[in-house]
């Protein structure tokens, strides 16, 4: 893109261009108000320059590069580089950024040199041709989806408003995270809390803030989700927890979508408790195990009216315990696979301490234990709607 440059410049010490080939600042430096900068040579910093403005473009056929040993800061931003620009240095936008041609790449190994957006800054036509393949930072106060990918596909994650007040910093990795290779550490997808049924292997971002926000992931048809789930109300957020050193499930708050393209949102969670996130499933279909019923409406419309579990006759020595948010056993059964259509569990107590037998349990969450010899025990939450 060719651009007419109309440069207003404050200088207060020395710039330089190294053979025509660099944009060397040693700052400090400013782009004033109405001042537009094109850069169709490598910028080195090693001044102040974060007192802009005005309008900086990133212009060139071929690669450009941002180094130095202070981040510059810029106002308005354009990026159009179409053979992609490198950083080796963060550089911050305190007002917008706009992706013309080419990718941001930062360096994966480090994740303090980003593309940093300050101040509330936002960005427009990120795309699987031009995003930040790499590191990207929020500060600010506003719900902000960062512009990340991984080579030709783009892969936001979003955060809700006032979750960077701090500074959130992420990235997308297409990378299986049992063998990361650019990623440090291992995570093991065999190795989750009991609830969850499996995790994906194809690929994981790194989010990394101290603020508690629910996390918007997406995903397109090389997430293979189909491998997941069949229906994507089993679809979760999991995180690697990292004092537990398992996968943890992080809710589906909501979802959107398709199989092959969509998004879903986790529960309220703190980014810096997990080592990476990810998609996973509480389905227990995806071993052809057991389907549990969660919802018990027991209002005889023949809808949930009990508390039902497919499959159970494949552990005929099984156990079912249901405790209510107190710790006070409601319900017990043996071999509940043979009772539950008769005497299974229909939001009546059996009178186990201070609970009156055949008492009318009231609307909310209860926790259930199934015991299988033999098998993986099970244990998770029922919701009792009258």
């Amino acid at each position: 893109m060719n651009i007419i440059l109309y440069i207003n410049l404050l200088i207060l010490s020395s710039v330089s261009l190294i053979g025509q080939q660099a944009f060397h600042n040693f700052g400090p430096i400013r782009i004033h108000e109405m001042g537009q900068v094109g850069f169709h040579t490598d910028v080195i910093n090693d001044g102040a320059f974060n007192q802009n403005l005005g309008f900086t473009g990133f212009y060139n056929l071929d690669m450009l590069t941002v180094s130095g040993s202070v981040r510059p800061e810029f106002y308005e931003m354009e990026i159009d580089v179409r053979g992609d620009l490198f950083l080796e240095v963060a550089v911050g936008v305190t007002n917008f950024n706009t992706f013309t041609n080419g990718k941001v790449f930062t360096p994966r190994d480090d994740k303090f040199v980003s593309l940093d957006f300050l101040q509330d800054a936002f960005h427009i036509n990120a795309d699987d041709e031009r995003h930040v393949d790499g590191y990207s930072t929020l500060n600010g106060f506003l719900n902000f989806t960062f512009p990340i990918g991984d080579d030709f596909r783009i892969r936001p994650l979003r955060i809700e408003d006032e979750a960077a007040i701090t500074t959130s910093r992420a990235a997308y990795f297409f990378e299986d995270p049992n063998r990361p290779f650019s990623f440090p550490g291992t995570y093991d997808t065999s190795n989750y809390e009991e609830l969850l049924y499996g995790i994906s292997i194809f690929e994981f971002w790194d989010l990394d803030g101290d603020i508690a926000t629910p996390v918007t992931l997406t995903w397109d048809d090389n997430s293979n989700i189909p491998t997941l789930v069949d229906n994507l109300e089993d679809l979760r957020v999991v995180g690697w927890d990292i004092k537990e050193k398992r996968w943890i499930n992080l809710g589906n708050a909501n979802y959107s979508g398709t199989i092959d393209e969509g998004e879903i949102t986790s529960d309220l969670i703190i980014p810096d408790n997990y080592a990476i996130l990810t998609f996973g499933s509480s389905s227990s279909l995806l071993d052809g195990d057991l389907e549990i019923y969660t919802a018990v409406s027991p209002n005889n419309d023949g809808k949930n009216d009990f508390f039902r579990i497919d499959g159970l006759g494949r552990y005929p020595s099984n156990k079912i315990m249901v405790y209510n948010r107190w710790g006070v056993l409601v319900y017990q059964r043996d071999n509940y696979h043979l009772v539950q259509d008769t005497d299974g569990f229909k939001g009546l107590s059996e009178g186990r301490s201070t609970i009156n037998a055949d008492q009318e349990l009231p609307v909310g969450t209860y926790y259930y234990v199934l015991q299988i010899e033999g098998g993986k025990d099970r244990a998770g939450y029922i919701y009792i709607n009258k």
